[in-house]
């Protein structure tokens, strides 16, 4: 287990950071990743099958492999986060946080009292290395904490600055295509108005002093998103890889049989 958050210090030393995507829950896929290049990986609860308990393996695979997890759960719910923060998962990337409400309760229940209101066990966590380290719970807990909230709705996004407040959030993580589809405008990213609402979002995040990550998104490259001042973006997916791998395999089979 990594005991420090290496991903919150690259983050908030400026570095961009580019990640893939585990959607089909394999430990092999999560190594193949890692061992090609892709040090950061995000586990995907949410969309993808794997549920909550069935992302830890994952996450250790990862992790000996010699890379770095972020595990996107499933909703912001206590009982959620507290699991996960007591299997020792230090990132994690809330969905559909859609006002400075519901993000100051997710990041309260990542938070050990005063500052929050996550249930103590600390002693016999793996996130404390089962009470190895002793100042878990009073420091360790809340340094380590790298806590992405996405924002996924129109009417968020005027909600950053406050969100942007609240103790315990790192990030503003941009979903543009459920952005787009609160707009009217599903899959249609590159909309005039879907733009100009992302803009909006990214110049508040910005004036707040808080990181921005988001997706590639339209025609949107790793360049172009560090450029508007993203430093976390999530882009390969192992699913749109296998299946462009196994498309482009079996075009040439034809070609050649033809």
């Amino acid at each position: 287990m990594n005991r420090r958050n290496t991903l919150r210090t690259r983050l908030e030393t400026g570095e961009t950071v580019a990640a893939a995507w585990l959607d089909l829950g394999s430990a092999e896929v999560a190594e193949v990743l890692v061992h090609t290049g892709w040090d950061v990986v995000v586990v995907d609860c949410e969309h993808g099958p794997t549920a909550v308990e069935q992302a830890i393996p994952l996450i250790r695979a990862i992790e000996a492999a010699g890379g770095v997890a972020v595990l996107r759960v499933p909703d912001g719910s206590d009982t959620v986060l507290k699991r996960v923060l007591d299997k020792g998962v230090h990132s994690l990337m809330v969905p559909m946080v859609q006002t400075a409400e519901v993000a100051r309760a997710v990041a309260e229940s990542c938070l050990y009292p005063p500052r929050g209101r996550r249930g103590y066990a600390a002693p016999i966590l793996r996130a404390s290395g089962y009470g190895a380290i002793p100042d878990y719970a009073r420091e360790r807990a809340h340094d380590e904490l790298l806590l992405m909230v996405q924002i996924e709705h129109v009417d968020a996004i005027e909600a950053i600055p406050e969100i942007a407040a609240i103790e315990g959030v790192s990030m503003i993580f941009i979903g543009p295509n459920d952005l787009a589809a609160s707009m009217g405008h599903l899959e249609n990213m590159a909309h005039p108005e879907v733009r100009a609402a992302i803009a909006r979002a990214e110049d508040l995040a910005r004036a707040a002093g808080l990181m921005l990550g988001t997706v590639l998104w339209a025609d949107h490259d790793y360049r172009s998103l560090r450029a508007a001042g993203y430093t976390f973006i999530a882009g390969a997916c192992d699913v749109a890889l296998l299946a462009r791998a196994a498309r482009e395999a079996r075009n040439a089979a034809h070609e050649m049989l033809a």
